[in-house]
């Protein structure tokens, strides 16, 4: 498929996702962008309570509905964003798809649309993990029939989404590593998780969604895994865990897109000339060949100097281009 001769954000992104070559700058998206508050002197909608959403008037929540879809559009129209990853708040299927309508009522087919969408299972919070490692290895058979289950779920609601229309694709967000490594052994990952991470993805796929997974951490004992689960994109490729993307680039670069290893970490606590150094890395190691996406190897976050993720929009800028 030829890319048009003046594409969309979209369709750029789309480009990268299919590992199409592309004209002119790297695509670009950062799968939460909090900032909002200092970017734009309005709440993110992700840190906004609904607990009362019910007992809002008609006129309350459509004013809300509004503002959260407005927020996204500016986002990555001040950001260059080629994509927009929706939180729902509250997380219904009929909010949801208000404002997926609102968003391309806004924006037409200008940015790819995507939502979280991973069943699978990601690392118990701390509280969890001891009453977790004793129910994989003494109710096997009841974890697998969950994780079956959940993907049965999923599904469903991505067939719901279909048939609504609007959306593009899906964020796989369960993070399956630390910094050390997967939290699951490789040899129970693969019992546990690339089943069903596969069967999800194909299922996805086969409804006409694109997949973007998300791991923070060392995925390397599992990226073998992760490949063959054939999502469309890896993000975030963590330097913190460890994570190089000239490495990975280097084994897997030809079958899947890679989105990230800018290092998140030092916008906050390094230097300019560090920053500007990590970013310079991912656009060198990311791009040739295509199939590269510049983004943090997380996310913007609460807290961080917002003039850090715009001294890393400048280095893409002048670097991240394409002939």
């Amino acid at each position: 498929m030829s890319i048009p001769a003046s594409p969309t954000p979209r369709e750029r992104f789309i480009a990268a996702l299919e590992r199409r070559p592309i004209r002119g700058r790297v695509p670009h998206f950062e799968l939460v962008f909090f900032l909002t508050m200092e970017a734009f002197g309005k709440v993110h909608p992700s840190h906004r309570k609904y607990d009362q959403w019910d007992q809002m008037s008609e006129e309350e929540r459509r004013l809300h509905r509004s503002e959260m879809a407005d927020i996204y559009i500016q986002t990555a129209e001040r950001y260059e964003h080629d994509a927009i990853f929706i939180h729902p708040n509250p997380r219904r299927m009929d909010e949801t798809l208000r404002l997926i309508d609102l968003i391309r009522e806004r924006s037409g087919d200008r940015y790819f649309l995507m939502k979280h969408g991973d069943a699978t299972y990601a690392i118990p919070s701390g509280d969890k993990m001891l009453e977790w490692s004793i129910l994989i290895h003494e109710q096997r058979d009841k974890v697998l029939a969950e994780a079956e289950r959940r993907v049965d779920e999923a599904l469903e609601e991505a067939e719901v989404l279909r048939r609504h229309g609007g959306l593009d694709g899906f964020a796989l967000c369960a993070d399956y590593c630390f910094n050390s490594g997967p939290f699951l052994r490789p040899s129970l990952f693969s019992e546990l998780v690339t089943p069903y991470l596969t069967r999800l993805i194909a299922g996805y796929r086969s409804l006409g969604f694109y997949t973007i997974k998300h791991t923070d951490g060392n995925i390397m004992p599992i990226l073998d895994d992760l490949v063959a689960a054939a999502p469309d994109a890896l993000h975030s490729l963590d330097p913190q865990g460890g994570v190089d993307i000239a490495e990975v680039k280097r084994l897997v670069g030809d079958k899947v897109t890679l989105i990230g290893n800018v290092n998140c970490g030092l916008l906050s606590s390094g230097s300019d000339e560090e920053v500007i150094a990590s970013a310079r890395y991912a656009l060198q190691h990311g791009m040739p060949g295509g199939g590269y996406i510049f983004s943090t190897s997380n996310c913007i976050y609460t807290g961080m100097p917002l003039r850090r993720y715009e001294l890393i929009l400048d280095v893409w800028r002048r670097e991240g281009n394409y002939p």
